[in-house]
C-alpha cells in the first residue's frame, strides 16, 4: 500500500468536538521496533497530513499550528525526531529512519483527541506528495526596484540562517538559528537608525527554504542581501568571520563543508528544489548575474574592510565563495556573512557578546554604506 497522504483533513467534521486552527501536543509516543506506531495526543483537533520521503527515509507529519513545547521524547534507535514551525500557521514533526516504511494506517482519535500513525518496512517513499514552496507569501512575485543610485534609502534584506526545523549548529543547547535572529534585530536596528529600511526574511524562529529566502528580499525590493550564519566545522580550527560570495566554480574544503550543512534543512524537509531546468530563463538568469555579481564582490569587499576596520578578528581567509542556494538570486547583489563559528569556543563567547555583537553591526553598517556610495556612482555612469 503506499505512503497515505491526508491532505490537511478536518477530522474533526463528524465529531463533536470543533476543529481548530491551532493546538498543544501533550506528548509524543513513539515505537519503533521494525514497524513504527505513532501517536500525538493533542489538547484539540486540528487539520492535518501525513506521508513520507526519501533520502534518507522520512515520515511527515504536517498539523495546523501545534505547540510542540519541550514535547518531543528521545527517540528510539534508527529514529531521529525533530519538529518545528515550517511556515505561518503550520508546524512539521518529522521522523528520519533507518529504513523506508510505507504507512497503513493513520488517523485522527477525535475522543482522545490524538493523531495515530502506523506504518510498516516498505520498498520506497512517496517524494512528490510535498507541498513545494508553501513558506512563500504572494508577494513574492512583486517586481524589482530599479538599481539604487542613491536618491532614496537603501532596503537591506537580513537573512538569518536556519530557524524551525533547522537550528543550524548547535552548541551547550545554544543554536545557530537562535543567535543569527538575535543579531539580526539587533543590526536591524542599527541600520534602521542610520535611515536605511529593513527586511528579515524571518523574525520568529521559523523555517524558510533557502530559495524562499531571495524570494522574500525580491518582494521587498531589497537592493541588497546579506545572509548571517556562524556554523560549526568538523575537527575546529575555524575562527574569525568569512564574507561569501557565489563561487563560479568548485569551491574550497570549508566552502563545501558549510554548503553541505546550510542544505541539510530544506534536504530533511523534502524542499530541496533542483535548479531551474529551461534553457532560455538559465541564459537570463546567466546574462542578470553578469551585472549583479560584480556588485555582490564590491559589496564582500567593503563588509571586510568595515570589519577589518573595526578591529574585529577575521578568518585567515576573509574573502571566499561557494555555491551557496541562498546566493543565487540573479537580481540582487547578495553575500552570506559568517560572523564566526560556533566551532570555536572564542567566537561562540563573542556572538554571545552583546558589546561584540554592537561593534560587528556597526562595521557592516559602515561596510554597506561605504558600498552603497560607490554603487550609486556606478549605476550613475551606466545610466549615462
Amino acid at each position: 500500500m503506499r505512503a497515505l497522504l491526508l491532505a490537511l483533513i478536518l477530522a474533526g467534521s463528524a465529531a463533536a468536538q470543533e476543529v481548530r486552527t491551532e493546538a498543544g501536543a501533550l506528548g509524543i509516543d513513539l515505537s519503533w521496533r521494525g514497524a513504527l506506531d505513532l501517536t500525538v495526543p493533542l489538547d484539540a483537533p486540528v487539520p492535518w497530513r501525513v506521508f513520507t520521503l526519501s533520502d534518507p527515509p522520512r515520515l511527515v507529519l504536517d498539523t495546523s499550528e501545534v505547540d510542540w513545547d519541550a514535547r518531543s521524547p528521545k527517540a528510539p534507535d534508527g529514529v531521529v525526531l525533530r519538529t518545528g514551525r515550517m511556515a505561518p500557521g503550520w508546524t512539521r514533526l518529522v521522523l528520519i529512519l533507518e529504513a523506508p516504511v510505507t504507512v497503513g494506517r493513520a488517523w485522527l482519535d477525535t475522543s482522545a483527541p490524538a493523531i495515530r500513525v502506523e506504518a510498516v518496512p516498505g520498498q520506497g517513499a512517496d517524494g512528490p506528495l510535498v507541498r513545494q514552496g508553501w513558506d512563500l507569501p504572494e508577494v513574492a512575485r512583486a517586481a524589482v526596484r530599479p538599481r539604487q543610485t542613491g536618491e532614496r534609502p537603501l532596503v537591506v534584506a537580513l537573512d538569518p540562517g536556519h530557524g524551525g526545523f533547522d537550528p543550524g549548529a548547535e552548541r551547550g543547547g545554544i543554536t545557530e538559528a537562535d543567535l543569527m535572529l538575535r543579531f539580526a534585530r539587533e543590526l536591524a536596528e542599527v541600520l534602521r537608525r542610520n535611515g536605511h529600511r529593513v527586511v528579515l526574511t524571518r523574525e520568529t524562529d521559523a523555517f524558510v527554504s533557502l530559495r524562499g529566502r531571495p524570494a522574500l528580499a525580491r518582494a521587498a525590493g531589497a537592493d541588497l542581501m546579506i545572509s548571517l550564519h556562524a556554523d560549526a566545522v568538523a575537527g575546529g580550527g575555524a575562527q574569525g568571520a568569512t564574507v561569501y560570495t557565489l563561487a563560479d566554480g568548485p569551491a574550497d574544503a570549508l566552502s563545501a563543508e558549510l554548503t553541505r550543512r546550510q542544505g541539510v534543512g530544506d534536504l530533511l524537509l523534502g524542499v530541496d528544489l533542483p535548479e531551474a531546468g529551461d534553457e532560455i530563463a538559465q541564459v537570463l538568469i546567466e546574462l542578470s548575474r553578469t551585472e549583479t555579481a560584480p556588485r555582490a564582490e564590491a559589496l564582500a569587499d567593503a563588509l571586510v574592510a568595515g570589519i577589518d576596520a573595526a578591529g574585529i578578528g577575521l578568518h585567515k581567509r576573509p574573502r571566499l565563495s561557494a555555491g551557496f542556494t541562498v546566493l543565487k538570486a540573479p537580481d540582487i547583489p547578495a553575500v552570506l556573512l559568517e560572523l564566526g563559528f560556533m566551532s570555536s569556543e572564542a567566537d561562540l563567547e563573542n556572538l554571545r557578546s552583546p558589546d561584540w555583537r554592537g561593534r560587528m553591526a556597526t562595521a557592516i553598517l559602515r561596510g554597506i554604506e561605504t558600498w552603497a556610495i560607490d554603487d550609486a556612482a556606478d549605476a550613475l555612469r551606466v545610466r549615462r
